[in-house]
């Protein structure tokens, strides 16, 4: 990986009874990242509004994913008490699988 950063996208399907699930299919967790040390530059999520992907985005900022995502989704069990805790802990797997195939390219 030789750019200056790396834009990455995590998939995850949404839960019933989401006012995202009206206008989105899935729930996306897209970041861009420092991709030496794989650090999270900036986030955004498809919740529906605008306090919801700021508070996911300020969350994810800062972390590095050469260190996994465990203590990533133990920030998000203790900071968000919403219905798209499961799709938003899915969407950082799928993230962090994005990721480990772009490193190895």
């Amino acid at each position: 990986m030789n750019s200056k950063t790396l834009f990455l996208a995590g998939y995850a399907r949404l839960p019933q009874g989401m006012a995202a699930k009206t206008v989105f299919e899935s729930m996306t967790i897209t970041v861009e990242i420092e991709p030496k040390y794989g650090v999270i530059l900036a986030a955004d999520c498809t919740l529906i509004t605008e306090l919801g992907r700021n508070f996911i985005g300020t969350l994810l900022r800062g972390y590095s994913l050469n260190d996994g995502i465990e203590t990533i989704i133990e920030a998000i069990e203790d900071s968000y008490r919403g219905k798209a805790t499961s799709a938003l802990i899915a969407a950082l797997r799928d993230l962090e699988h994005q990721y480990q195939n772009a490193k190895r390219k």
